[in-house]
């Protein structure tokens, strides 16, 4: 088991430095941009030539390096890593005819600047390395997470997942239907009944180790699956739940990647039909969908379990339970790309 000791993740929401999930922050333009909050720590001459992706990143797992710091790795998960910054720098081979460029751009665009900065600035010299799978990305992260403790027993790491909203992703994913056409805001997105979604970014940066003493909660289990096969994803859910739920255990919350696109609604329908009797809850309109959102719904699930309650915001469906043990989280990316997370309460 992966048992999370720390967690802080900064989104468009109220999620730091303090929670307040009472409230929800509107999309603009079909985008819910991150709230960054820069860590104080960073030098400035070094903060300017961050791009958004680390800032959000180094900002984020700064307090947990500070009171973990003695990690032995450092584990990312990003789509796109710095993508606004990689379109920077190749603007300016054009703009400049491949002359004397800035390599900022150039240093601040590779997916692995992230885990590299956090390392640099942490002077942390253990385990360092970045995954990149598109939607599953994060997934990845913490099933090397899993691969490393199976290893080195008692050694402690951080995983975080990050993605930011780039102009040229954007204008990609509008072009291609992943974005709404209709002007749609995040509170209205689960009505809308129409292609697409909308566009959201964020880091949750987590402590992990397999030491249960001190923590709320654990990954219990992890499942990755690529398939359009709607069949095929909900035997594999069922299976899922029946490797790693004994008899006597139940799901007491479905936390759904539901994202207001009507093309996949039929996967979420089947997975709250696979868990009858238990809370049903949905993120997507708190994050936006970007590939790595799943991190930003394993903070939700563990500040829950912490909690011992669900947030309104989240509600679709409410059960009659009262104690929260077992969360399930079930998201896919783009129809083609799904996963499975249960996270119970340490």
């Amino acid at each position: 088991m992966l048992y999370i000791h720390h967690s802080i993740c900064i989104s468009p929401q109220f999620t730091f430095p303090e929670v307040n999930l009472e409230e929800l922050v509107r999309s603009t333009d079909h985008k819910l941009y991150a709230k960054l909050i820069v860590n104080p720590d960073i030098p400035p001459a070094m903060l300017r030539r961050m791009g958004k992706a680390v800032k959000l990143a180094v900002s984020a797992s700064g307090p947990l390096l500070k009171q973990y710091q003695n990690l032995e790795g450092i584990i990312v998960g990003t789509a796109n890593g710095g993508m606004e910054d990689c379109i920077k720098f190749l603007n300016q081979i054009i703009q400049y005819e491949e002359g004397v460029l800035t390599p900022t751009n150039f240093v601040q665009s590779t997916p692995n600047a992230i885990a590299a900065q956090i390392g640099f600035l942490s002077k942390n010299k253990g385990y360092n390395i970045t995954h990149v799978h598109r939607g599953l990305a994060f997934e990845n992260a913490l099933l090397d997470a899993f691969m490393q403790l199976d290893d080195n027993p008692g050694h402690t790491y951080l995983v975080a997942g990050i993605d930011e909203i780039s102009d040229y992703n954007f204008n990609i994913e509008y072009l291609c239907g992943y974005i709404k056409k209709e002007p749609v805001d995040n509170v209205h997105l689960y009505e809308s009944n129409t292609h697409g979604s909308i566009a959201g970014e964020g880091v949750a940066a987590f402590v992990v180790n397999n030491n249960q003493k001190g923590a709320f909660s654990c990954v219990k289990a992890l499942k990755m699956l690529h398939s359009t096969d709607k069949d095929e994803v909900e035997q594999a859910f069922k299976q899922f739940l029946s490797e790693n739920l004994s008899d006597n255990k139940t799901v007491d919350l479905l936390l759904s990647g539901e994202n207001g696109d009507s093309r996949y609604l039929d996967y979420y329908r089947l997975m709250e039909a696979a868990v009858p009797g238990a809370a049903i809850g949905r993120y997507k309109h708190l994050s936006g969908e970007y590939q790595t959102s799943s991190a930003f719904a394993v903070w939700l699930a563990d500040y829950v379990l912490r909690q011992q309650q669900i947030p309104e915001l989240i509600v679709k469906q409410h059960s009659g339970g009262n104690t929260i043990r077992n969360i399930v989280l079930y998201t896919n990316y783009q129809g083609l790309q799904h996963s499975f997370i249960l996270l119970s309460k340490s």
